[in-house]
């Protein structure tokens, strides 16, 4: 179950904790795994785009387009199922 957008907001004092965590799962990772696979694990977090990009090093843009990625392959496999 996601945290709704006002749950997000109004837990700011977990923010750094909620990072560490993504982090420390993410290190746990291959170290080939792909930006796709840790934008995955990431989502279950409820974590922002600019969150996601902070733990993988990467821009706030690519994660969007990933996560819009993995959008279009959910939607996918529901119609073919």
């Amino acid at each position: 179950m996601k945290p709704d957008k006002k749950e997000r907001l109004n837990d700011e004092d977990s923010g750094p904790v909620r990072l560490m965590l993504a982090y420390l799962c993410t290190a746990t990772l291959d170290k080939e795994a792909t930006l796709t696979t840790k934008v995955e694990v990431l989502n279950r977090f409820g974590l922002s785009n600019l969150d996601i990009a902070t733990v993988c090093a990467s821009t706030v843009q690519s994660i969007k387009n990933v996560r819009s990625s993995l959008r279009k392959s959910k939607e996918g496999n529901k119609s073919a199922g």
